[in-house]
């Protein structure tokens, strides 16, 4: 059936036959008259409402002479230099990863990975932009490396998150761009297809992008809140095999690893879960820094299994569940769930000086494969909300 000549009725039209037919009950039924018109005042605000919020959604849909402004990418768990609200119309923002495939140390024991990295780093670099800008996105697959490669992003809309649009052997560079219409928190993974699909990904071939509302983030009451720092944690599964000792094996090549890699994935049990590429990659001189007082952006990504971050002596004081800005975050939760593929942000402002541990409440894979970062915290205690009464001593 051909739509394009069906008139849509105005609010008056659709409201006037209403209140005509109402005034005929109105003298036989007056509790029928009242309950019609409530209705007829409730749907006006309803009416009323939505036309307002679609006047002003500042949607601008033609990147044709935006500003063009290009990203520096940065390693994590730093983030890029960014404004927290945008004041200025949507721009187009130019990013450009380069894949790296090359053999990395992922535990002190010396067991090593071939890893398949955007920019060189597990995970890949994040990138913050804000609601409806342009992405404009390089993708380089130097001729070095073996395999092909692609992007999903999931804060893109459209074939496959840009991965129909991105797929190049090595030798090839390709350049797409997206809007970016969603406000979160999403991952990015290589998806060339097939079983190389979690192949790549759990040979830590994912990062993130934070798509952040024009007018910043929100608490809980709607609210801005901002905050003082913000840390990408990237939590990584690898399935390394193992020869008939026990011992972890090591590859010439990407490529030469690929089959028992597979029959190592399909046990579903990793033998290294970490963060940011590594056991112990956030610990030590490499922890995280914060100061008493400071509000901190936690996020968290997971690109193929479930997750559960908790600070052990903090809490989460907004937790944007399933990494939507749009939705009113939660509060002060002990724990937060990040389902895989997906990523979260948490804000926690610290009220005590010390070591903080942050890690997956899974606590064998925190303690036993190494899903643990540290946070130090510098400033002075507060005994009103902490101290210690008496010293370990003899039981009385």
């Amino acid at each position: 059936m051909n739509h394009t000549n069906v008139k849509i009725p105005s609010d008056d039209e659709i409201q006037r036959p209403l209140i005509e037919r109402s005034a005929r009950y109105s003298r036989r039924n007056p509790v029928l008259w009242l309950a019609i018109s409530f209705s007829i005042v409730f749907s006006a605000l309803i009416l009323g409402c939505s036309s307002e919020a679609e006047a002003e959604e500042p949607i601008v849909s033609d990147p044709t002479g935006l500003e063009r402004v290009t990203q520096t990418l940065v390693a994590p768990p730093f983030l890029p230099a960014h404004n927290q609200i945008a004041s200025e119309e949507p721009k187009v923002v130019q990013v450009r990863l380069v894949v790296e495939e090359k053999l990395t140390e992922i535990a002190p024991d010396g067991t090593k990975i071939w890893a398949l990295t955007f920019n060189g780093s597990v995970p890949g670099p994040m990138i913050v932009v804000h609601q409806y800008d342009f992405v404009e996105l390089t993708l380089v697959n130097p001729a070095t490396n073996q395999l092909q490669h692609n992007i999903d992003l999931h804060a893109a809309t459209g074939a496959l998150g840009g991965g129909e649009l991105t797929l190049v052997n090595p030798g090839e560079e390709v350049v797409f761009r997206f809007q970016a219409v969603k406000a979160g928190v999403f991952v990015y993974h290589c998806a060339p297809g097939g079983v190389m699909i979690p192949f790549h990904v759990v040979s830590g071939m994912n990062g993130a992008i934070m798509v952040l509302p024009r007018d910043g983030l929100k608490d809980a009451q709607g609210e801005q809140v901002t905050y003082d720092r913000a840390y990408y944690i990237g939590e990584q599964d690898y399935y390394i095999p193992q020869d008939e000792n026990g011992d972890y094996k090591e590859y010439e090549s990407p490529a030469a690893a690929l089959g028992d890699t597979i029959e190592a994935m399909k046990t579903l049990t990793p033998t290294h879960v970490v963060f940011n590429g590594a056991v112990g990659a956030l610990t030590g001189d490499s922890a995280l820094t914060a100061n008493v007082g400071e509000k901190v952006l936690l996020i968290h990504s997971q690109a193929n299994r479930d997750s559960r971050p908790h600070l052990i002596g903090g809490h989460g004081d907004l937790v944007w569940r399933g990494g939507s800005f749009t939705d009113a975050p939660a509060t002060n939760l002990e724990t937060w769930f990040v389902p895989g593929g997906s990523a979260v942000a948490a804000l926690y402002e610290f009220k005590q000086p010390g070591l903080y541990v942050y890690l997956s409440h899974n606590l064998i894979e925190a303690i036993l494969l190494g899903a643990a970062l540290h946070i130090n915290v510098e400033g002075d205690w507060d005994n009103n909300l902490m101290e210690q009464i008496s010293p370990p001593g003899p039981i009385n």
